[in-house]
């Protein structure tokens, strides 16, 4: 009798980071879904702005189910509590593990970990302390296609928003530009590969600028309440969001 795995739930941003680390748990848990936070006031993606139905064709894609968190612009602490309460929702399905794609933000791991704790969780880092221009490379090599739906302009221009990755993205990109875009110089929304029955079919909708009302802060974490903020080492005014458009026939070279 083989061995039962433990069960699990992917922490899932739509982009190629989640994607690989889905991939690479799979042998070692049931994973029994994908866990999303979504903008309740846009139906998209928190951060990375894709819409609800395109990450509701990715999850159909791939075969599991989705929970959405639906959070607001209120407080960190709202969000925290209704993150809360859906990870005691999927803990009462059997689930002891949660999985993130995070690969060397140090204080961002510790900050997941001590929120988990508090419920009774453990996390995985199936990409922890990879080399990430080995690791762009692996995941353009086992067959995974991506595209950019959000760029940092505090790293990329606009010319940078809806492009696929590829080995000639890879080569593109500035020195000062982490190649899986770890410390947040840019987002994904992966439409193929091997976690995917069928490709994702998308077309590249209006590409729009949306600036901050306030600078990004420098400071990771505010220990007064337990927050994490992904930091930046520059100065960010604002985002390029390139829209991910539902789309029966697929065309990823469509601009």
């Amino acid at each position: 009798m083989s061995e039962q795995l433990p069960k699990a739930i992917m922490c899932w941003s739509g982009g190629k980071d989640s994607a690989m680390a889905l991939h690479r748990t799979q042998r070692d848990f049931e994973v029994i879904g994908l866990l999303t936070t979504l903008n309740a006031e846009f139906a998209r993606i928190s951060m990375h702005g894709v819409r609800e139905s395109m990450l509701d064709a990715q999850a159909a894609a791939i075969g599991l189910p989705i929970h959405k968190v639906w959070v607001g612009g209120s407080t960190h602490g709202e969000y925290e509590d209704q993150m809360r309460a859906a990870l005691e929702s999927v803990q009462a399905d059997g689930v002891t593990h949660v999985i993130f794609g995070d690969i060397f933000l140090q204080d961002l791991r510790e900050y997941r970990e001590r929120q988990l704790a508090k419920v009774g969780l453990l996390a995985a880092f199936p990409l922890w302390q990879s080399d990430t221009t080995a690791l762009v490379q692996t995941f353009i090599d086992t067959g995974f296609k991506t595209i950019t739906c959000c760029i940092n302009d505090a790293y990329l221009d606009e010319s940078w928003a809806g492009r696929e990755i590829d080995a000639g993205f890879v080569t593109d990109l500035p020195p000062h530009v982490d190649p899986c875009g770890e410390n947040g110089e840019y987002h994904t929304f992966c439409f193929d590969g091997p976690i995917f029955s069928q490709p994702v079919a998308f077309s590249r909708g209006e590409v729009v600028y949306r600036p901050l009302q306030a600078p990004m802060p420098i400071a990771a974490k505010d220990e007064s309440d337990d927050r994490y903020d992904c930091a930046s080492p520059v100065e960010t005014k604002g985002f390029w969001f390139c829209d991910v458009l539902p789309s029966e026939n697929h065309s990823p070279s469509a601009v």
